[in-house]
């Protein structure tokens, strides 16, 4: 993006900005004939529906995640910025997910963002959403089905093309057998990154199981099938906090493999300084929690709709040794 080095000198990005004169301008397009000279600036657009006054945004990340932190914090700046409460909840467990998802409707909230990390699980909660009349937006996962439960948008990463992204610049750094680490199991997004990997990479690859609450036996897990096959020289993580344990397993292993991941944090910033990771797939998650609450916004003030039908992407960007310098700064500030 070629707003990175200005969102670094401050951390009231100009992106961060410009996309509520973005909303603005939406919602007074239909305003801008000689009519609308006399208009007061806050008299609405014809046809506007109301003012978006509440969010609820509910997501599948566990509290103190370093990636759906960073999620919260675009919700909230959004949130601050356009006048919207943003109510941030958020549960690895589908169930509980639900009942989240069920309590904000039920407290008849303005709009709802939710990540469907298992879209079979939440697809009758977020229709009863849409039924009550509540515009839905989902982000990050679920972007196939984002559609067909009624959303009116999707802002994510497609995980498939970005996983083949990630897979063809391993193989382009002459690599030839590849670990794919999956660390959720039930999390469609996670094996659409190894499928796309795995397809990138030219198919010689082999998926893990672990899991991201057990990190410890994740390492033992990653250094176990380091040592059963020693052919293995490339190991993708799909989480920023497995990535360290991956780089600790082959430490421990004796391996020469090379670590690349999805996702960022301080372990991962420092891991590409200190050469001990190639890259990272950054699918800019800031602007998963800011971008929903502004299509929320200007469509219930406007009707406006954003993609067409088709997800608002916000990755694959990729982070490594040439641009790690900027990046790091703008990952202290918890905005990437």
């Amino acid at each position: 993006m070629t707003t990175k080095s200005v969102a670094a000198r401050t951390t009231g990005s100009r992106w961060r900005r410009v996309l509520p004169w973005f909303a603005a301008a939406a919602v007074l397009a239909a305003c801008s004939g000689p009519a609308a000279e006399n208009s007061s600036p806050t008299t609405q657009a014809p046809g506007a529906t109301g003012t978006l006054k509440s969010v609820a945004v509910v997501t599948h990340g566990s509290a103190g995640d370093a990636f759906w932190n960073v999620v919260k914090n675009g919700a909230d700046a959004a949130g601050k910025q356009l006048g919207v409460k943003v109510d941030y909840q958020s549960s690895g467990d589908p169930t509980q997910q639900s009942k989240l998802i069920d309590n904000a409707v039920a407290q008849g909230v303005g709009g709802l963002v939710v990540s469907m990390a298992n879209p079979d699980a939440l697809r009758p909660s977020i229709q009863k959403a849409v039924a009550a009349g509540i515009p839905v937006v989902t982000i990050n996962s679920g972007e196939e089905q984002s559609v067909s439960v009624g959303a009116i948008g999707h802002v994510g990463q497609s995980e498939e093309s970005a996983g083949e992204g990630a897979g063809k610049r391993l193989a382009a750094a002459g690599k030839h057998k590849l670990l794919c680490v999956i660390h959720e199991a039930g999390n469609i997004g996670d094996n659409q990154r190894c499928q796309g990997a795995t397809a990138g990479f030219g198919g010689n690859a082999t998926t893990l199981q672990v899991d991201i609450n057990n990190p410890t036996d994740a390492q033992s897990r990653i250094k176990g099938a380091l040592e059963a096959d020693k052919s293995i020289d490339a190991v993708l993580t799909l989480n920023s906090q497995v990535a360290a344990r991956a780089v600790d397993a082959i430490s421990e292993s004796g391996s020469s493999a090379v670590v690349a991941t999805f996702d960022l944090n301080s372990d991962v910033v420092n891991a590409i300084k200190a050469g001990k990771l190639l890259f990272a797939v950054d699918q800019q998650q800031y602007l998963q929690g800011y971008l929903p609450i502004v299509m929320l916004q200007v469509y219930v003030a406007n009707r406006n709709t954003v993609g067409g039908g088709a997800p608002v992407q916000t990755g694959p960007a990729f982070v490594d040794k040439d641009n790690i310098g900027t990046i790091a700064t703008l990952v202290s500030q918890g905005t990437r």
